[in-house]
């Protein structure tokens, strides 16, 4: 991977300070060269942001989904009379709904468009909150909530998609992962929200965004990348424009989609079994191998059961909650920022270290308790590793893994792909969340060792495995995976 990238320094390095520019701009125009490449870095069209934010509006819904249940779970079973196993049917029926979704997410964004999944999507989420807001008895919950997440799964595929795709290589990281930073404010705010709100206003209240998204969906573009893939090549290179600015010159851009797209045209549209081929081997390993440990590092089980984890270790469960959205937030948006300027790999790296350390430290916490020792720091211990690897978690592992999954594949395996790799995610999560309070029944101490050498793991992964796709476009790095 490092050996191709050194073979090759011009095809992959950033055209911002290529050769030719600075011949171009050689001699007393040095100070123009410096101007030309802050402008290019730094203006970004206002319909860019516009389309990013109608589109991550549905990561805001995502978020809102995952963070309801708990803030309702007292409202609900008071007032359906829902024992604790039926209210466990509603939670849970949510990642149900969402591996369905994710099913068929490809698919939808592939022969409808983009714009017309994340549509579908928002009328799925829509339907859903509405049954959940009117219901008298608990099947229309789960109905609603079975909605919801099929709404869930069509999003966590075809957003970071679509905003990779409309997205200049220098800024792409950066924007996708915003799609990260909404999910984490859709969550603490419904959390927020939820605690001083009626639940049948908290599930109208979640109807909102959705309704921002579908009407907002009339006034951003199509996918240039989805439109060259069925020819629109006129229809594509105007988006592009539009995208990158009026005075941009993207022709080499739009000639590079277009070669890239006619050269995989000869190729057939890719089924999920059909992604099994050694020219895919390794987008497939990289794609679903960091969704693997992503959701077996722990993530969904400390999330859910966050609150019992900080009382288990004799710490306030309340305040851990609040010390868990107060770091969640905030590293969610360094990573953002930092996404375009480290680069993947390192953040990755990182990331995966904190998570490896937090989960450690948890363990150490369960594993002195056990002991009867340090009764008094343990509990501290606890928090301190659950926060650690919250953080750690946000600035990069929450994020990046979806981030390459709308980078790696090809057009004509995107769909098919991006489906595999998002119901892998979905099923990952439930079982670790299903599992979780067995484990921790097992042993609390044990759970988390476990976590932290799965961390661990995901270190060796990246470094071996996990290509840098900073400052290249989509077609450079899909090209390099197949070679």
């Amino acid at each position: 991977m490092d050996g191709a990238n050194s073979a090759e320094p011009r095809e992959f390095s950033s055209p911002l300070l290529s050769p030719e520019t600075l011949q171009a701009y050689h001699g007393n125009d040095g100070v123009e060269c410096e101007e030309k490449r802050q402008k290019e870095t730094w203006s970004v069209p206002a319909i860019l942001i516009l389309t990013t934010l109608v589109a991550v509006s549905g990561s805001y819904v995502f978020g809102s989904a995952i963070g309801y249940s708990s803030p309702a779970q007292n409202g609900i079973m008071d007032d359906l009379n829902l024992g604790v196993a039926e209210y466990s049917i509603f939670g849970s029926i949510l990642t149900i709904g969402a591996m369905i979704g994710a099913i068929i997410s490809g698919r939808i964004a592939d022969y409808a468009g983009r714009r017309a999944a994340m549509g579908f999507s928002e009328v799925f989420c829509i339907l859903g909150w509405l049954a959940i807001a009117f219901s008298k008895v608990g099947w229309w919950l789960y109905i609603g909530r079975f909605l919801v997440g099929c709404g869930m799964g069509l999003l966590s595929y075809v957003v970071p998609v679509y905003v990779a795709e409309i997205t200049p290589k220098n800024l792409r990281g950066g924007f996708t992962t915003v799609h990260q930073l909404m999910i984490c404010c859709g969550v603490s705010l419904t959390y927020l929200i939820g605690a001083f709100l009626n639940w049948r206003i908290l599930a109208l209240i979640g109807t909102i965004p959705c309704l921002v998204q579908l009407l907002g969906l009339f006034f951003i573009p199509e996918s240039p990348r989805w439109l060259a893939k069925f020819g629109h090549w006129e229809r594509s290179e105007s988006v592009l424009q539009s995208l990158r600015g009026k005075n941009a010159d993207v022709s080499e851009e739009a000639t590079e989609i277009r070669d890239f797209t006619e050269a995989l045209q000869s190729e057939t549209e890719a089924t999920i079994f059909g992604l099994f081929q050694l020219q895919y081997l390794k987008s497939l390993t990289v794609g679903v191998g960091l969704m693997i440990l992503q959701q077996f590092g722990g993530v969904n089980g400390i999330a859910f059961y966050a609150s019992s984890i900080f009382i288990s270790a004799g710490f306030s469960g309340s305040i851990g909650m609040i010390a868990m959205v107060a770091v969640q937030i905030p590293m969610t948006a360094l990573g953002v920022l930092l996404m375009d300027k480290s680069g993947r790999r390192p953040l990755l790296l990182v990331s995966a270290s904190g998570t490896c350390l937090g989960c450690f430290l948890a363990a150490l916490s369960f594993f002195l308790q056990d002991l009867h020792k340090w009764k008094e720091a343990s509990p501290i211990l606890a928090l301190v590793g659950v926060l650690v690897y919250t953080g750690s978690f946000s600035l990069g592992m929450g994020g990046i893994p979806w981030v390459i999954m709308s980078e790696i594949f090809p057009i004509n395996v995107k769909g098919s792909a991006g489906s595999l790799v998002t119901l892998v995610s979905w099923l990952c999560s439930w079982i670790v969340s299903y599992a979780f309070n067995f484990l921790m029944s097992w042993s609390s101490a044990g759970t988390f060792f476990i976590f932290s050498a799965i961390c661990g793991f995901t270190v060796l992964f990246v470094t071996r495995l996990v290509p840098e796709t900073k400052g290249r476009t989509l077609e450079e790095i899909q090209a390099s995976l197949k070679r």
